[in-house]
């Protein structure tokens, strides 16, 4: 279920692509899952080559399955190129792997299983829990899976966003920083809470 601070990230990473120039940009989408962030990213930048990434078949159906022939045509835009692939495992040294990438982006998994309790029924109801929860002894992983993804495949000049628990901003930008992007930082949503790491060598 897309929600509005989902599409501020989206906004961030299409300014920066904007802003860059860059006509024929590369964009990795991490954890994909309906894939609403990479049809986006597609159709806002023609001519970039779009790659999703997620482990689960059922996600990857989904996403691929939308039907957006008409915007395609008229944008001259690229549809995305959807990929199975653990993004906790290593990183794939094959396929659109071989190449830098100039955005990543992601919208893991980042709610506590703790933070169950504080979920709306439409989410909990209908949303993957694959997609939503973390367990609380580890609530970083996928931001640590992230963070290498990205020492390995973002380009020198290139940008990095991701969409994190309100509560882990300054834990997340540290993984980040750690992991040799020295420019992280925090960047709030609409209602003012830690919403986003954006990272950079």
């Amino acid at each position: 279920i897309p929600r509005p601070e989902t599409e501020l990230l989206v906004r961030e990473a299409v300014d920066w692509a904007r802003r860059s120039g860059r006509k024929s940009l590369r964009i990795l989408d991490l954890c994909t899952g309906s894939g609403c962030i990479a049809w986006t990213m597609a159709l806002e930048s023609p001519g970039a080559e779009v790659v999703a990434v997620d482990i689960s078949d059922a996600a990857l159906e989904v996403a691929s399955s939308q039907d957006f022939s008409d915007e395609l045509s008229r944008t001259g835009a690229k549809a995305p190129v959807f990929v199975k692939a653990d993004v906790l495992a290593d990183v794939p040294a094959d396929g659109p792997f071989t190449e830098e990438f100039d955005i990543i982006l992601s919208n893991p998994p980042y709610v506590m299983d703790k933070e169950k309790a504080l979920m709306r029924t439409n989410v909990l109801d209908h949303e993957p829990h694959l997609a939503l929860f973390v367990s609380d002894d580890d609530p970083l992983i996928f931001y640590r899976a992230v963070a290498r993804w990205a020492s390995r495949l973002l380009s020198s000049s290139g940008f990095g966003i991701v969409e994190i628990n309100e509560a882990l901003g300054a834990e997340t930008a540290q993984v980040f920083i750690d992991a040799g992007f020295p420019t992280a930082q925090v960047l709030q949503d609409f209602s003012g809470r830690d919403r986003f790491v954006h990272f950079s060598r």
